[in-house]
């Protein structure tokens, strides 16, 4: 197979096509013939040279797709040969196939195409267990998501939204602003002309927000300490503003605060396999009826993965880049 791989770490043009064996799926593995695969932040890392894939894990970048189930794996008894499903991956989702634990494989639901299904898994895995397992948001309650217009983000708003929080989201420009909004983000915040604290403070009377989903972090750290409720829970996903940050962390004490954060990748397959029971419980009958839904951006032909990293690193997209694989 045709497969897209890392000649070395670099910039996009390091993702060459590469001629690779079709993985062979190993005992409670499937093997899923890719339709479509997406672009997430995590794959412009490992190209950079900085999130090296697990061991054991193919070193192609990729780590959700949609597909036809082919072949299964001693054990392996949930899916049949012919099953339209999506996976997480831990690797190598940019390829014709690739080679899953069963448990993080699910069902499309509803209708979704295989495009809008193979955006399901990374955003939602993590919104899930970020938002809901470690951030503990409770109907009325009120969420604040950095970073609005991202996969990550516009998962988190409809989520909040469906779940019965109040939702505030950070975005760049008006125009994303209206993207969030239309999304049903309660207030959209131009992180560019606004301070996300005080609007934060004024919307909640001055209390503060309950749960707040980061992916900045650097000089934001001692801002969503001031943005937070007494009790809040901050939930760190990533740094895109920096790792180190200079913090005074008597907020941290004084309202009695909880920072976290987790990521996605290294996490065990029975770790992954209960995150997708619990989204096959809570969340795929909101996908079915079409109460929440995979926000779609941009789709570029396997062949043209670069372009879709650049697409990425430029930053304005709103949803989700993804990446069609045909034949």
């Amino acid at each position: 197979m045709t497969a897209i791989a890392i000649s070395e770490p670099g910039g996009a043009e390091v993702l060459r096509p590469d001629t690779r064996p079709v993985p062979r799926p190993r005992a409670g593995e499937v093997l899923i013939r890719v339709a479509a695969a997406g672009v997430n932040r995590p794959d412009v890392l490992q190209r950079s040279g900085h999130y090296a894939p697990p061991p054991g894990a193919s070193d192609l970048p990729g780590l959700e797709v949609a597909g036809d189930v082919v072949a299964l794996g001693e054990g392996a008894a949930r899916f049949r040969v012919g099953d339209r499903v999506c996976a997480l991956v831990p690797g190598g989702g940019y390829a014709p196939f690739v080679a899953t634990p069963e448990p993080q494989v699910l069902p499309i639901p509803g209708t979704l195409s295989m495009i809008e299904a193979a955006g399901l898994p990374e955003n939602y895995f993590t919104v899930w267990v970020n938002v809901f397992d470690h951030g503990a948001l409770k109907p009325g309650e009120t969420l604040l998501v950095h970073g609005g217009t991202s996969g990550i983000g516009t998962t988190a708003i409809q989520l909040g939204k469906a779940f019965g929080a109040a939702v505030l989201a950070t975005a760049g420009s008006p125009a994303k602003c209206d993207a969030v909004r239309a999304l049903g983000a309660d207030r959209a915040i131009d992180y560019r002309a606004e301070d996300f604290v005080s609007v934060a403070k004024a919307f909640t009377a001055g209390r503060g927000v309950d749960v707040i989903l980061d992916m900045v972090g650097g000089a934001y750290v001692e801002r969503n300490y001031a943005a937070a409720a007494d009790r809040g829970r901050i939930v760190q996903i990533a740094f895109l503003g920096g790792a180190k940050a200079e913090v005074n962390f008597s907020a941290l004490m004084v309202k009695r605060l909880v920072h976290t954060g987790s990521t996605l990748r290294p996490r065990t397959v029975a770790e992954k396999g209960a995150i997708a029971r619990a989204l096959e419980d809570r969340v795929w009958p909101l996908l079915a009826a079409g109460s929440v839904k995979p926000l779609i951006d941009r789709v570029f032909p396997l062949a043209e993965a670069a372009d879709a990293h650049r697409w990425m690193e430029r930053g304005d997209h709103v949803g989700k880049i993804m990446l069609r694989v045909d034949g």
